[in-house]
């Protein structure tokens, strides 16, 4: 049986865990009843780099091609995970192939990023003349074969490409180009978080014609199922019921984990949808959560069909009432995902039943440890629940991965320095941390009410330069946090315990490699005698 349409999911990302955007559009149509053809093109085509022929020229290459597969079969296996350095060295090794081979053909390239010399991810006529010219692509070689063999083979007469971040733009763009050149009755469509951004800016106007069939904005299972000529009502499932998504199509055992890292997305949209600059709210993203009791089914099914090791809830935030709904009905795999910081997290009792039901690590956006700061930024976090929160979540077990901001309109050094204060203060509490200095949003509220000036050149750009109304420029920002915040010898010892490339996607690994036995099945009983 041939099918209608393929899946395309472009490099470069994390080669980690499958997308869940596609995971999602699959289980869409396999709930009326049609198998799509999935390729994972980033994990397959990073996998193909490194089996590229080099001829090292320092001691780094050499020991790192010397250790390749040894390298690759430690971060699949539980061994990679219980010593930071060895993982940190197989990391850097594996990633040194992947630049090294990537040179050659003139190229930055790792195995989370990917710069072109010449061509820009936020211009479109860039975009074009990688479409234009897709055997300048460093992964033209892997997708012109890959892709010609299904073609030929299967026949189908759509393909959906999904486009997140800027890594993936310029190889998206290289294979819609051989996409058109050889098939060219084949209808292409393109969706995804990046495309969604494109589309919901002020006067966009459609710089693809001719290239692409179908932009897609936002969720995408309505759109396909038209395009299908399926009617999103009737099916197998009810009427109007969530699809949940469908893994079988994907390369589940080549990803860099120590077994299937299982995305799955609960929601679209923000539930709080109130911080000053935030893109849900200025895209129009509404809101639109599944019923926590259908997550709970979905997540106990895929756990029996595939059998992952980690659950990885993929929200803007995972809502208050799916953590309740997960505490009361544990999906018995390990969990972790982002959430805001609440008040029902600084209840003991609440954050042990969630450490019960598998929850590993949670992701924080704290964002500062200046209260003022906060308020402005209409965070709605207040910093006394917010040390309760890491305080109880620590008691309980849990694993906090802690996210700041630097740099955002109502901070200057001072509040930075109160940050700085707040981490310190904390710092046994905290596991992880991700610090990133504010990039303002072109379009919105409260960037109208800046001094702004090009930061990204080029008409896809999503993010504007501003003069900072207290004077603290990026530059300034960058001298703290390399002079000052990181040089904290609490906040230091933190920074060193963050995985390379990987970070959050492998973070919960080093959580759970500290478990007795962590190839055992991950249930209540087992976390009653740790």
């Amino acid at each position: 049986m041939t099918s209608s349409i393929v899946f395309i999911h472009p490099p470069v990302v994390r080669p980690c865990e499958p997308p869940a955007g596609i995971a999602k559009l699959a289980g869409a149509l396999s709930q009326h009843g049609s198998k799509p053809l999935v390729v994972d093109a980033n994990v397959e085509g990073l996998l193909g780099f490194l089996q590229t022929p080099i001829s090292p020229q320092d001691t780094w290459t050499r020991r790192a091609c010397r250790h390749l597969s040894n390298h690759l079969a430690s971060l699949r296996s539980w061994k990679g995970y219980r010593r930071h350095d060895d993982y940190t060295r197989a990391v850097q090794d594996v990633n040194r192939v992947v630049q090294v081979a990537a040179q050659a053909r003139g190229v930055q390239l790792s195995l989370g990023n990917y710069q072109d010399k010449e061509l820009s991810p936020t211009k479109s006529q860039d975009l074009i003349r990688a479409a234009e010219k897709p055997e300048a692509s460093p992964f033209y070689p892997y997708f012109r074969d890959r892709l010609r063999e299904l073609l030929e083979k299967e026949q189908p007469s759509i393909a959906g490409l999904s486009l997140n971040y800027l890594t993936q733009a310029l190889t998206t763009f290289a294979i819609i180009g051989f996409l058109r050149r050889e098939y060219p009755r084949l209808m292409c469509f393109l969706g995804g978080g990046l495309v969604t951004s494109w589309m919901r800016r002020p006067g966009w106007t459609n710089p693809f014609g001719g290239w692409i069939d179908h932009l897609v904005a936002g969720p995408g299972e309505r759109t396909l199922l038209s395009l299908m000529g399926i009617d999103g009502g009737k099916g197998e499932g009810h009427p109007g019921e969530p699809s949940g998504p469908c893994y079988d199509s994907f390369p589940l055992e080549s990803y860099l984990a120590p077994g299937l890292i299982l995305p799955y997305s609960a929601s679209s949209g923000c539930y709080w949808s109130q911080c000053a600059f935030c893109p849900e709210r200025a895209e129009g993203n509404p809101y639109v959560p599944t019923p926590p009791e259908k997550v709970i089914t979905d997540l106990r099914l895929l756990a029996d069909r595939h059998k992952p090791v980690l659950i990885h809830l993929v929200d803007n935030a995972v809502s208050p009432a799916l953590m309740k709904k997960l505490a009361e009905s544990p999906p018995q795999i390990p969990w972790y995902g982002f959430t805001r910081i609440t008040r029902h997290l600084s209840d003991f009792d609440f954050c042990l039943a969630l450490r019960k039901s598998g929850c590993v690590m949670l992701k924080l956006g704290l964002e500062s440890g200046d209260q003022g700061v906060l308020d402005a930024l209409q965070k709605g976090v207040d910093l006394g629940v917010a040390s309760s929160v890491l305080k109880s979540l620590k008691r309980a077990g849990i694993a906090t991965y802690v996210y700041l901001l630097f740099g955002t309109p109502p901070e200057s050094l001072e509040e930075a320095r109160a940050t700085l204060g707040f981490v310190a203060k904390h710092h046994d509490l905290i596991d992880f941390l991700n610090v990133a200095i504010f990039n303002l949003p072109v379009y919105g509220p409260e960037t109208a009410r800046l001094e702004t000036k090009t930061f990204y050149e080029g008409d896809l750009s999503l993010y504007v330069d501003f003069d900072h109304p207290r004077g603290w420029s990026r530059k300034l920002v960058r001298q703290f946090l390399d002079k000052e915040f990181k040089r904290h010898p609490a906040i230091a010892a933190i920074l060193r315990r963050d995985p390379p490339v990987f970070t959050s996607n492998h973070a919960p690994f080093f959580v759970m490699a500290r478990e007795k036995d962590p190839d055992q099945r991950f249930d209540s009983e087992s976390l009653r005698t740790c």
